[in-house]
């Protein structure tokens, strides 16, 4: 079986939305005295974790970079800012079969594959778009509706990104939020959100601005005080030894001397400075947390799997290719218990 690259060599937080300063949570989850002891095994696309803390099987199919183009007369005054990306993904190769696919099928497909394995969550983790394009948007939302299961969504640097359009990040992150991503956070904060599923708590925080705010930082610290088990998904990698600058998030080479790509995106370039104080205690802190199992993220467009004190962060390739991780977390079997007690 052919498969691309999949193991090859193996605005500020509020943007003036009005919305509460924390996402509402089911508290029926008991939080946890120590850290959590669990395996992590991974074949192919397919995932599993297994925990005495987990006490019934969660299934969750988690997708990114999709960079769906469709478009309509309503995009026609945006071309001047989507004329790039519109023709980047029209065409692509899938990553298990190498046949010609495209953005719509490979969606699809994942949704299906969600929906005959029962899933409990989907995971959309940015660039599901590859610009925000009313047209896109709404058939995101129709074929969602379609399946008919829960879903997060946090957004990439491209679900809000019009090439060439004048704004610093944050500031177009919140226009575009505002003005056309909104409904698909079904009135969680655009941020940072919160969606409990069977007692595992599964955190978005969106950084594809590739920097984390304070109040963000403050989120995420609640969450671990919880003692709750938690699983984050972020769209852009967080920072490991060895990887390359897209894992920028906590990056310390991150900054305005490794920006290779603003002119070809059209985008202010990022600061001299590097990193704020906030993205480098996140890092920190996301590392450090007794009770997460794991990070989620897409942006890469390729499978990698990497390990900081213990927590497996997990890349997936793109969906635009028909790439989906297939993640299962289930209780732990008594025969089993030797492995990590």
């Amino acid at each position: 079986m052919k498969r691309r690259n999949f193991f090859k060599n193996a605005a500020t937080a509020s943007i003036g939305l009005g919305l509460s300063k924390y996402p509402s949570l089911d508290n029926s989850a008991q939080p946890l005295k120590k850290s959590i002891q669990f395996c992590v095994t991974v074949e192919e696309n397919r995932l599993q974790f297994f925990s005495d803390v987990i006490k019934e099987p969660v299934k969750i199919v988690h997708i990114a970079d999709t960079h769906l183009f469709r478009d309509d007369e309503r995009g026609v005054p945006y071309q001047k800012y989507s004329g790039r990306m519109a023709k980047a993904y029209n065409q692509t190769k899938h990553f298990i079969t190498n046949e010609s696919t495209h953005p719509e099928e490979a969606f699809e497909a994942a949704l299906n594959f969600a929906k005959e394995s029962r899933a409990d969550l989907i995971a959309l983790i940015g660039d599901i778009f590859s610009f925000p394009s009313e047209a896109a948007i709404e058939w995101v939302q129709a074929k969602l509706q379609e399946v008919d299961i829960p879903y997060i969504y946090v957004a990439g640097n491209h679900d809000w990104h019009y090439e060439g359009m004048e704004g610093s990040l944050e500031v177009l992150r919140g226009k575009w939020i505002k003005e056309r991503l909104l409904p698909l956070y079904q009135g969680k904060h655009p941020l940072m959100a919160a969606f409990e599923v069977k007692g595992i708590r599964f955190l978005a925080i969106d950084n594809s601005t590739y920097q984390i705010n304070k109040e963000q930082l403050a989120f995420f610290k609640e969450q671990v005080s919880s003692g709750i088990p938690l699983v984050l998904l972020v769209h852009i990698p967080m920072y490991a030894p060895g990887k390359s600058i897209g894992f920028g998030c906590g990056n310390p080479d991150w900054g305005a001397s490794s920006d290779w790509n603003f002119e070809l995106e059209r985008r202010l370039k990022w600061p001299e400075e590097g990193h704020s104080k906030t993205t480098f205690n996140f890092h920190r802190a996301v590392f450090s947390a007794p009770n997460l199992m794991g990070i989620f993220s897409g942006h890469i467009h390729r499978f990698s799997m990497e390990s900081i004190k213990g927590k497996p962060q997990i890349v997936t390739d793109d969906n635009a290719s028909g790439g989906y991780l297939d993640v299962d977390f289930l209780p732990l079997e008594p025969k089993d218990r030797s492995l990590i007690f």
